[in-house]
């Protein structure tokens, strides 16, 4: 389970990074089009481009934050559990949501194909679309594979005790 867990680590590192440089792009966006606007000549589409950019800066951050678990959790039930029956919640909640971001991934995927085939464009800067969607595709493909790492941890927990 190790080398899954470096890779996925070392995977969602790289997405992380992308993320930070999408947004230092959308502070640049940001800052260009104030200062257009101070001279009268705002940026056309830079509210498209800044909704993009925080799109992809926010899913592809999504699972670098599993990994370390910097997600809010509800713990109401499980905190009031202990041993095998923690575990056992945890591990079940972590595989209802590693489905749930399976078919969120899937679905976006498909919908990005849809942008592509039908050659979508945005409205103000005319510009493919489905780029930008397949990367928040890309983001929860990348949070669903650390839900199944956590769950295969949970799996392990559970197969050894809730000691080891």
């Amino acid at each position: 389970m190790r080398p899954l867990q470096a890779a996925l680590t070392l995977a969602n590192q790289a997405l992380a990074w992308l993320a930070g440089v999408l947004l230092l792009l959308m502070m640049l966006v940001v800052s260009a089009d104030i200062g257009m606007r101070l001279l009268g000549r705002p940026m056309a589409g830079a509210y498209e481009i800044i909704g993009w950019l925080s799109a992809g800066a926010m899913a592809l951050s999504l699972g670098y934050v599993q990994l370390h678990r910097g997600h809010v959790a509800m713990t109401l039930l499980s905190s009031r559990l202990s041993g095998r029956a923690a575990l056992l919640v945890c591990g079940l909640m972590e595989l209802i949501a590693m489905l749930l971001f399976l078919f969120v991934s899937r679905f976006i995927f498909q919908y990005a194909w849809t942008l592509f085939n039908t050659g979508s464009l945005s409205e103000t800067l005319l510009a493919p679309v489905y780029p930008w969607v397949m990367l928040v595709g890309l983001g929860c493909a990348g949070l669903t594979l650390v839900l199944l790492l956590h769950v295969c941890q949970t799996l392990a927990q559970l197969w050894q005790g809730p000691s080891a």
